[in-house]
């Protein structure tokens, strides 16, 4: 790719993902090639002790013209941390994040895309936006989870279906008005976003996704539930201090 700013910054945390990276970048770079921009992917690198920063290098050495790879470091644990360092370390207009596992195909940044250059500000991924379905479900613990989290956080982020799709995109203003106040770090990071976005009044597109539920998910309801809803109510203070 030249060396112009590109049009879509991805942002794609990792902490030792290795076994499945490759194929992640690999699929990333081949639909961003279809798409009438210039991409840059960015691995945000959590402190992996793992080959995962080879993986980038092989992958970057193979990417289509218009698609740049990169690796950048992490010092600070957890998602929130990865993929605000990374958002707010792109230059591109529209800035955004996917999971390593991509369990949402790179498919649905076509969708993406055309909203933001619409001028939404911002555009996620939603497995409950009309049309959407799972090609692998959740396990029912964990949809017994995500139903009473969702209960839980949705006065803070209005009628948004989905906060937890990690495919979340926005505009360059949007996403330094949004990342620059978000603070939490674990599992409620999402839900911050999308929260800091409802309070400044940043109207949120929901595309429909065809979802496939990976294992190997850092995430379990029972013993996680306690720091989930220390993060919320961390979110929630959060909050009152922006009024």
């Amino acid at each position: 790719m030249s060396q112009r700013t590109p049009d879509l910054d991805v942002v794609v945390p990792a902490y030792n993902e290795e076994a499945r990276l490759g194929a992640t970048l690999r699929a990333l770079a081949d639909h961003l090639a279809t798409l009438p921009v210039d991409a840059r992917v960015t691995v945000v690198d959590n402190g992996s002790v793992d080959r995962s920063a080879e993986v980038v290098d092989e992958v970057a050495e193979l990417s289509p013209d218009n698609v740049a790879l990169r690796l950048i470091g992490c010092a600070r644990q957890g998602k929130g941390a990865a993929v605000r360092r990374g958002i707010l370390a792109g230059t591109a207009r529209w800035r955004g994040f996917c999971d390593a596992d991509l369990s949402t195909p790179p498919q649905v940044l076509t969708d993406v895309v055309a909203h933001l250059e619409r001028g939404a500000p911002v555009v996620i991924g939603s497995r409950r936006a009309p049309g959407a379905s799972y090609v692998v479900p959740q396990p029912l613990v964990r949809r017994f989870g995500s139903s009473t989290f969702r209960m839980l956080t949705r006065p803070l982020v209005g009628q948004v279906a989905d906060t937890q799709c990690g495919f979340k995109f926005f505009s360059a203003e949007a996403a330094e008005q949004v990342f620059r106040r978000v603070t939490v770090n674990g599992f409620a990071f999402d839900v911050e976003v999308l929260a800091v976005a409802h309070r400044l009044g940043l109207p949120v597109v929901e595309v429909p996704v065809r979802w496939t539920d990976q294992a190997g998910s850092s995430f379990h309801v029972w013993s996680h539930g306690r720091r989930v809803l220390s993060e919320v109510a961390a979110v929630r203070a959060s909050l009152a201090r922006m009024s």
